[in-house]
């Protein structure tokens, strides 16, 4: 049986409802945002019974965006999204599952009746496959994935994709699982394994190094939690790996550096965000209060004043003088301070 195949089957036909995962891995609705509950209670009951994501794919300042939703399943996410898009906005599903499209699909008419306006399509398709879809390049604002990354046999092919058509300053936010070392053939080959998002993960650092040679030079890191394996069976075919869901976005902006470089620069949120009217969350180490001066590094700063939040923000500096690596980054200089005076004698 095929990676295709494997995956169609058990989701198409093993999985009946997220209560029949073997994992931790669907998020419980108590750990939600407040604002983002409402806009589930307005979807409609068999999508989100059949919702087998790892994580909240709703980024904020969303109004009027074109969203691409790559593996939607049932729709839940797609119809989340619809609703922060607003009737100016657009939310395209893309699955290769029948029976999750024809749920999906089914409900659509239902949903349009529920927000007053029908802004979405679903489509067939793999993710390896996308310029198969004829979607344009450069034409989506964000491109948004559940637990579906690790589920595909070519993980290049579908970043690489992700960054042709994303706009310039456009956003890849997505959550997934990952292993905390490479996974064994043992482990990949096993097709429930494979169908629990486990035996396709990516060990995490794989993970950073394939995003940042399609493109996104800056992978930054936004939430993270352990997976428990809820099946004891699983538990001990797992034995040995450390499993977790994780929420990333990448920024498609050319030029951003390596490495955090500090240019003296600083924001002040305006805390004109509705989801976020305190904090402005960029990253698990960039919550930024409103009103107050942050500084950032360099690539930070064009996160924030070349993407969609321009507007949230007051910037302070610019490029003109380098001050070396920023403090905290987790890179420091390897030379010893201070000359030749308590260096260590040459070998």
């Amino acid at each position: 049986m095929s990676t295709y195949e494997t995956v169609q089957d058990y989701y198409g036909k093993q999985l009946q409802s997220s209560a029949d995962l073997k994992t931790s891995a669907c998020c419980d609705i108590s750990a939600m945002p407040e604002w983002l509950k409402p806009l589930l209670a307005n979807i409609h009951p068999e999508v989100l019974s059949r919702y087998y994501g790892c994580g909240l794919v709703c980024p904020t300042e969303l109004r009027g965006c074109r969203i691409l939703d790559l593996g939607s399943g049932s729709g839940r996410d797609v119809y989340a999204l619809a609703q922060l898009v607003g009737p100016e906005g657009e939310v395209i599903g893309v699955d290769m599952t029948d029976e999750q499209l024809a749920v999906a699909r089914s409900t659509q008419e239902w949903h349009a009746e529920k927000f007053g306006y029908d802004n979405v399509r679903f489509l067939k398709g793999y993710l390896e496959k996308l310029d198969e879809l004829g979607l344009e390049d450069g034409s989506f604002d964000v491109v948004v994935s559940n637990c579906v990354i690790n589920l595909s046999p070519d993980k290049d092919a579908v970043l690489a994709s992700v960054k042709r058509l994303l706009k310039p300053g456009g956003e890849f936010y997505f959550s997934d699982v990952y292993a905390s070392r490479r996974v064994p053939a043992a482990m990949r080959d096993d097709p429930m394994l494979y169908g629990e998002c486990l035996g396709g993960a990516l060990y995490w650092n794989d993970f950073l190094h394939l995003a940042r040679r399609q493109g996104f030079t800056d992978p930054r890191l936004v939430e993270d939690r352990p997976l428990e394996m809820t099946d004891p069976a699983v538990a001990q075919r797992v034995a040995g790996v450390q499993f977790f869901s994780a929420t990333y976005r990448l920024f498609n902006l050319d030029g951003l550096e390596n490495d955090c470089e500090d240019y003296g620069q600083a924001v002040i949120y305006r805390g004109t965000l509705p989801e976020q009217p305190v904090f402005f969350v960029l990253d698990k180490h960039h919550c930024i209060e409103r009103g107050r001066v942050f500084p950032v590094c360099g690539n930070s700063w064009r996160m924030l004043s070349d993407t969609r939040f321009k507007s949230h923000f007051e910037f302070i500096g610019d490029f003109s003088q380098h001050y070396g690596i920023f403090e905290g980054c987790g890179v420091a200089i390897p030379f010893t301070e201070g000359g030749a005076e308590g260096a260590a004698p040459c070998c």
